[in-house]
This record gives structure tokens, sequence and C-alpha cells, in this order.
């Protein structure tokens, strides 16, 4: 099982940076939301053009304001950036608070949506065309792709049946987040791998995106958790799989502990079919000092963590 980080920063050189620094300390990926420095994907070509072999992924890329065939020639713009394998393209359909309220698009049907949308994206990024006449999405390519130099894999980030169907039919796997071991052992895998395996598909990839905080306070770590994941709570597919994993609140499916607790959580999640941590370290703390101080103990342990794995495998 392969160890990862969120990635971000604020401008190009400070992304760059993060890179160079977590690739140094073992980590085997980064993964970035849609947001980061406004658009990540040239960041990513900048600080993939700087390392050696860390994977940049997205996490996620949103579908709909961005028809496939651009979408498909943007990622391929900077894989090919990047001069070398490492690109992951995190696809997903976002949710219907920012499709409806923020871009004043219409959210209905997202899974026939989603279907279509990586149908055309799949065929695009592995063949160079496609041909659809789709409900909500159609593509006439006609030597309109750009070829890309390395092969790019697709997750979809995928919690309902539905779309964990459509994930194992058309992506190389799935991009999580807020999905305890629980509910990917229970809700995720089994409906994930069974797809994959009717279309004839590789064992997909799990890439399962967790809040961290190493800390010996659980009250003041589920705390400073639930702080920065306000958005997520108020939405409808998280607080699903965060009670599908037996818990009410971000917090109750964060990992929070001493070193010997984390660890074994991060156990937990390769015992059912995770094939990759995307860990959010958490800082936590009432002041500055406390804050830095507990995000090295938990970035310490992570990287720990990352270095043993990658020996392993």
């Amino acid at each position: 099982m392969r160890i990862g980080l969120t990635g971000g920063g604020s401008s190009v050189d400070s992304i760059v940076r993060q890179a160079q620094k977590a690739e140094a300390d073992g980590f085997s990926s980064l993964w970035y939301a849609s947001g980061v420095a406004g658009d990540p994907l040239v960041a990513m070509a900048f600080a993939g053009r700087a390392t050696q072999s860390i994977e940049l992924g997205t996490a996620v890329l949103q579908t709909y304001p961005c028809h496939p065939l651009l979408q498909a020639n943007r990622v391929v713009a900077a894989a090919n950036g990047m001069g070398r394998p490492g690109l992951t393209l995190g696809l997903g359909p976002s949710h219907a608070p920012v499709v409806e309220g923020v871009l004043g698009l219409s959210y209905e049907n997202p899974g026939r949506h989603t279907e279509e949308y990586l149908r055309i994206i799949a065929a695009l990024l592995r063949t160079g065309d496609a041909d659809v006449d789709g409900a909500d999405w159609s593509v006439h390519s006609g030597g309109r792709m750009a070829e890309s130099d390395h092969p790019i894999p697709i997750l979809l980030s995928a919690l309902s049946p539905r779309m964990l169907g459509i994930a194992g039919r058309f992506a190389d796997g799935v991009v999580l987040w807020m999905a305890s071991a629980a509910a990917i052992g229970t809700s995720i895998v089994p409906l994930l791998q069974t797809a994959a395996v009717e279309a004839g598909r590789p064992g997909p990839r799990v890439v399962a995106g967790l809040p961290v905080a190493v800390h010996d306070d659980l009250g003041q770590a589920r705390d400073a958790v639930n702080a920065t994941a306000v958005g997520y709570a108020g939405m409808r597919n998280f607080k699903r799989i965060i009670d599908a994993g037996g818990g009410a609140s971000p917090a109750d499916v964060a990992i929070l502990g001493a070193e010997s607790t984390v660890r074994r959580r991060i156990a937990d999640l390769s015992a059912v079919g995770v094939t990759d941590v995307w860990a959010q370290p958490v800082a936590v703390g009432d002041d500055r000092l406390q804050r830095r101080e507990s995000l090295h103990r938990t970035r310490t342990l992570l990287g720990e963590l990352a270095r043993e794995h990658s020996d392993h495998s």
C-alpha cells in the first residue's frame, strides 16, 4: 500500500517545493483539488519536471464545467509537460450545491452524466478518438485529440453503487474522500471489483483520502477535523459514506490518535483492499506553535509509513 499526501500551495513555486520535499521524504503521491492555484494542472506540470517519480494526481477535477474533449486535451498537455510518467486524472461530478449554486448548471441525472463523461474521456485518453452521441455529452473528436507521451490513469470519485459501477467499467479505480475502512470494505470494494471483473478490466486501484492527526488529545483532534471539514459534513454524498462507516461527523472517520493507533488504523485500510492512502494532515492546537508541532508529528509518522511500505513493495 502506497502513502501519499494532499497537495497544495498558493503559487507554482510553493507547489514545486512541496512536491520535491514529499518525494525526498518517501511519499508516493500528492493529490490536488480542482481549485489549487486556480487550476492545478499547470503547477503539476512544473512539479513533475522538478521531480523524478512521485505520482501527481487530481482529486478531483470537476466534470460539469468542462467538456470531456477539452478536459482530455488539458490533461494530456499537463502530462506531456511533466516530461515523464506520473500524472493521474481523478475526476468527479462534484455535488449539487456546487454545480447548481456556484456554477448555475443542472445537477439532474449525475449518474448518466458521469457515465457518458467517463466513457468519452477513457476512449480519448486510451485510443485518441471518441465518436459518441449522448444525452448529456457528445463528441466526434476527428483528430482533435492531442497525443499523450505516457499512459494517463483515470480514477473516479465514486461512493454510490451507480458511480462504483461506472468506475469499475470505465476507470482504473476510485479516489475516495471521507470513506472509512468499514465503509470501504462493505460498501465500496465489493461493488467496484465486481463491476471491473464483469467489464474485463484489471483490478482497480482504491485511493482512500482521510484526515489524519497524530495527537494525544482526541477531543482537540476531533474538534480540529470537524472545523476543517464543515463543508463536507453538509453534503449528502459525504454524509451517506460517513454513515456507512458508522460515523456521524468527519471526525468519526478521520484517523486520529497516538502513533500506534494511527499505524493500526492505516493497516486496517490495507486489509479491506485500499491500494493507496491519501492523507490530509490536520493541525491541532490552540496556537500556531502547537499546530506546527502537531503537523510535524503527523507528517513524521506518515513519512515513516511511506518509507516502510516503499521498502516492502
